[in-house]
């Protein structure tokens, strides 16, 4: 185990629950202020989990080419927060 991959498991981890927050936020919301959705928050909570695995996949591919013990798809030459 490399010494930059608890960082970047913590990047992952970090956009994943923010990004199911997020998912699952908006859809209630739009369920709450809309007549387009009509969601139970059972319903809701299962579908917001879609998103969040994308950005597990989506971390997955970063770590691999951005900076070192981030999940950033910026490649490491430009990242602008290199180290």
């Amino acid at each position: 185990m490399s010494q930059s991959t608890p960082s970047a498991l913590a990047d992952v981890a970090e956009r994943t629950v923010l990004t199911y927050v997020e998912a699952l936020l908006g859809l209630l919301l739009a369920g709450a202020t809309t007549d387009l959705v009509n969601l139970s928050f059972l319903e809701a909570s299962a579908i917001a989990a879609i998103p969040a695995a994308l950005t597990v996949v989506k971390g997955a591919i970063g770590t691999r080419l951005g900076q070192v013990g981030t999940a950033a798809w910026l490649p490491a030459k430009t990242d602008p927060n290199r180290l």
